[in-house]
């Protein structure tokens, strides 16, 4: 039956297909009424609240949750591995400083000793300077009576 009415709606002389898409206009829609809000305040007297009590055994009461003694047992368990995560990073913090006492210590000594070296070297050329100086005022004496 229903080929029968679409091949009768397409068969309709009222139909008109090709018409021209601009001057086909969409159907007005009457005017609606607001369907509010669907919250309900809790003191509505058409809401019911019922406090009902469950045995253990019911699947209601048999969610995830945790009873008392499992939360405590879980923050006890938390607190120590925090506990000890601490005191691990405190270890590792006290060798961290001690190795940097360490370096800071050859440090010194490296730079003690390069300051030693330095100064060594500043007197060797200094007196390599004087030994030069006087060795060319020496040999340019000796020339210069050779010349004459």
């Amino acid at each position: 039956m229903s080929s029968n009415s679409s091949s009768s709606s397409l068969s309709d002389p009222d139909h008109h297909p090709k018409e021209d898409p601009s001057k086909l206009q969409r159907p007005r829609l009457g005017s609606r009424k607001s369907s509010g809000t669907i919250i309900i305040p809790r003191d509505s007297p058409h809401v019911e609240l019922k406090e009902e009590e469950y045995d253990d055994n019911d699947a209601r009461t048999m969610s995830p949750r945790r009873s008392s003694e499992e939360i405590e047992k879980m923050g006890q368990e938390a607190r120590q591995a925090l506990i000890e995560q601490a005191k691990a990073l405190q270890a590792s913090l006290l060798e961290i400083v001690d190795r940097v006492e360490v370096v800071k210590s050859e440090h010194e000594k490296l730079e003690g000793g390069n300051k030693f070296l330095q100064s060594y070297i500043g007197e060797l050329m200094q007196t390599s300077k004087i030994t030069s100086a006087g060795a060319a005022k020496g040999k340019g004496k000796g020339k210069g009576r050779a010349i004459k």
